[in-house]
């Protein structure tokens, strides 16, 4: 199977989030689901099929989760170094009408969007590899675009 790349922090935030969902949420939705069992009709208990739904969706997060976990290659971004575009670089570009754009490369899991892109989206994609001052081709749903990186860096 396929290993995708993490950093540490976001690996251990999804271990902190998995830790919590199975020792803490899915015990207290499991009593739930006993004391709204115990109120006796289920097929008109409201309290019973909200806490089941709950239920199911902690587990499906829990399973995603667990995926996650299994099929990352933790990264670890503070010792990495350089003037290329690799996962984990703070990268700052300027597109042909000199808008400047700032970003980080980090996983799916991870990205926002914004200011934390991910390694797969088009712009990540596009800029990994990439030294400073090389320019590089964007494709997006409006169109290429092409941007000029101006600086890679590591640390804050």
């Amino acid at each position: 199977m396929e290993k995708y790349p993490i950093s540490r922090a976001g690996f251990d935030a999804i271990v902190k989030e998995l830790k919590d969902l199975k020792e803490v949420q899915r015990p207290e939705i499991l009593k739930t689901v006993q004391w709204a069992r115990s109120l006796g009709d289920l097929s008109e208990n409201a309290d019973y099929s909200a806490a089941r739904e709950k239920q199911r969706q902690i587990d499906k997060r829990i399973q995603f989760l667990e995926g996650i976990v299994a099929n990352a290659d933790v990264v670890d971004v503070d010792n990495l170094s350089g003037n290329r575009v690799v996962f984990g670089a703070r990268v700052v570009a300027e597109d042909e009408d000199g808008n400047k754009m700032q970003c980080r490369i980090l996983s799916d899991i991870e990205a926002d969007g914004k200011m934390v892109i991910s390694c797969t989206s088009p712009v990540g994609h596009a800029l990994i590899g990439h030294c400073v001052g090389d320019l590089c081709t964007v494709k997006l749903p409006s169109g290429e675009k092409e941007f000029e990186i101006l600086e890679v860096k590591f640390k804050d």
